[in-house]
């Protein structure tokens, strides 16, 4: 009889739990789940930026200072209460104060995600645009250590995945400009003598280690760098931008085809053809300068 009754009663608060539930389900609404979880993510992500920031200490002080002012107005103590409602007003406005340059580093992180790059493609600016920055960085680098005679090899990988020749250097993983890839080339630096590895708009790798040409019919003027250049070009579709150290001439390889003597408008062109959409490189159309001197 003790058990017929105890499973009754275990039933019916079964029957009140999924009661409860079932009521809980019709109030929410299919707005309010799109709602919370939308809430959900944004804290997520903040979470995640602020974590690696000083604004997160910023943010412990403040949930401290909240506890303290809602214990206080339980504890009816009217003048700590005051105070630290005051606090907590000053405070909002010190944050953008104090933090901004953490706030506008979120902002910026938030401007790269996936959807910076889906507000992008809306808005209308192609990933062609983005690359004629890069190309201009390529081509500032270039000249530059031409005029000082700083030798140089910047791969730019393309369709061909170049993995075996990246596991050979450094991850660098930094946005293209002149500056860093002018200091890496520099003499006697760890990374001056292997190759650069340019990725999307990313300077992905340094000192790597390129797989020398097979063609013994080249000029024996031609160094170590422009072999190494044409070695990659002959076994990816790589384009290859080489200076030389002894001349400061820049040269450009491509489908195992070097081009010598190379000023900033040729490999301007060259670039934007290679950063074109459908990476189309017609070397036979490139308006080059040659010169038969020494490279």
């Amino acid at each position: 009889m003790y058990n017929r009754q105890y499973g009754k009663g275990q039933g019916d608060e079964m029957d009140m739990v999924f009661s409860y539930m079932a009521r809980f389900f019709q109030v929410l609404k299919l707005s309010d789940i799109v709602d919370i979880a939308i809430l959900a993510i944004i804290i997520y992500q903040l979470t995640k930026i602020l974590r690696e920031t000083r604004a997160i200490q910023l943010l412990k002080g403040i949930a401290m200072l909240f506890i303290a002012m809602l214990l206080s107005d339980w504890l009816n103590l009217t003048a700590t209460n005051y105070i630290l409602g005051n606090t907590m007003q000053v405070g909002l406005f010190a944050i953008v104060v104090i933090f901004q340059p953490e706030l506008r580093n979120m902002l910026e992180r938030m401007g790269r995600s996936k959807a910076g790059k889906i507000i992008d493609i809306v808005s209308g600016q192609s990933e062609y645009d983005k690359a004629m920055h890069v190309i201009d960085e390529l081509c500032d680098a270039a000249v530059h250590m031409s005029q000082t005679k700083t030798g140089a090899l910047i791969v730019i990988e393309r369709q061909t995945r170049l993995g075996d020749v990246i596991r050979t250097g450094t991850i660098i993983n930094a946005d293209v400009t002149s500056e860093l890839l002018e200091n890496i080339f520099v003499p006697n630096t760890p990374l001056h003598d292997g190759a650069v590895i340019v990725r999307g708009d990313r300077i992905h790798t340094a000192g790597c280690l390129l797989p020398l040409t097979s063609n013994t019919n080249l000029s024996h003027e031609l160094g170590t760098r422009h072999r190494a250049a044409l070695g990659i070009s002959e076994a990816s579709d790589a384009m290859v931008i080489v200076v030389s150290e002894e001349t400061g001439k820049i040269s450009i390889a491509i489908n195992g085809a070097l081009t010598r003597n190379v000023d900033r408008e040729s490999l301007h062109l060259a670039l934007v053809r290679v950063f074109k959409p459908d990476n189309s490189v017609d070397v036979e159309k490139l308006k080059f300068w040659r010169n038969s001197g020494n490279d």
